[in-house]
């Protein structure tokens, strides 16, 4: 085996570790699915959705400069070690923003890449979470109107969320498999050391393997400091982000899971009322945004110049 291939795992992983709370963060923080059962489901369903959904975005990030086996390694190893800092702060981070942040770097280097691919990439990082937002208000304004009107006793109403709750937590799992895979092999597939069942194989066994092992500061700052969930909005989150990340599967970008369920869950908070909204988590997330794809460059710059 290359032991260059440990770098994609060790990316995998940490994207596991960190991501499962936007699946499953909402739920477990509102008491409704256990957390065991919460990164169980993960684990599965993240790896089906790899090799099944994730091929689209393969070829858009493998296409966004040129790579070797070894600056795929530092690659993946500086967006692992950003996406790792930013779990360590029990941050939500943008694990597409990490890789990205760090082709950047070899980009310079190596003075290639693909500005109108990366021009793609930035635009889908925006409108992932206006996306999410405005999905979330409408699902939450429809769907609310619709359970209010049949009037369900609260014991059926109890068990009907659980059950949704693990159902859009099944389907988020599979999107951001076949959404994400590609941050974890994308750049190995370029360079030719592995072919696309190999790439999303070992891309989606890795971020199952994090999930088993996800960090739980992660779930909690998702699910219970933005604002306080129950269990319908956690359903509306998990599902709206589930939706957003789907859609980008399918156009070939991989976009942030991150980025996605905090739009669903500032969604939320507009239907609600903006003053339960908890601003200050807020903009601890956003500047854990802002500073991702910086420190995924500077890893990989860093790296760069101890290796070469």
């Amino acid at each position: 085996m290359d032991l260059r291939l440990l770098g994609p795992l060790y990316m995998g992983w940490a994207l596991g570790t960190n991501h499962v709370a936007n699946i499953f963060g909402t739920a477990v923080s509102s008491f409704m699915v256990r957390y065991r059962t919460a990164v169980f489901l993960t684990a599965v369903f993240v790896l089906l959705g790899a090799l099944y959904g994730g091929k689209a975005g393969m070829k858009t990030l493998s296409g966004l400069t040129s790579q070797t086996g070894n600056t795929a390694f530092i690659i993946s190893v500086a967006a692992a070690m950003t996406v790792t800092l930013m779990t360590l702060l029990k941050l939500p981070v943008s694990t597409s923003e990490a890789v990205v942040g760090a082709i950047i770097g070899t980009g310079i280097i190596n003075r290639h890449i693909q500005p109108g691919l990366l021009t793609k990439v930035f635009i889908c990082w925006i409108t992932t979470p206006l996306g999410a937002i405005i999905i979330s208000i409408l699902l939450y304004t429809i769907l609310s109107r619709i359970i209010r009107k049949r009037n369900i006793h609260f014991i059926t109403y109890d068990r009907l969320m659980r059950n949704l709750l693990i159902l859009s937590g099944i389907y988020g799992a599979y999107a951001l498999g076949a959404n994400n895979v590609a941050n974890v092999t994308g750049v190995f597939y370029r360079t030719g050391m592995l072919d696309i069942r190999q790439s999303l194989l070992i891309g989606g066994i890795s971020i199952s393997l994090g999930a088993l092992t996800g960090n739980k500061g992660v779930i909690f700052t998702v699910g219970r400091k933005i604002i306080p969930v129950d269990a319908f909005s956690a359903f509306i989150a998990v599902l709206s982000h589930s939706i957003i990340l789907h859609i980008y599967a399918h156009i070939g970008v991989p976009v942030s899971s991150s980025q996605a369920i905090v739009g669903a869950v500032f969604g939320i908070g507009v239907v609600k009322g903006m003053r339960t909204v908890n601003k200050k988590t807020v903009l601890k997330i956003l500047s854990g945004w802002f500073f991702t794809p910086l420190a995924g460059m500077l890893f990989c710059l860093g790296l760069y110049s101890i290796f070469y």
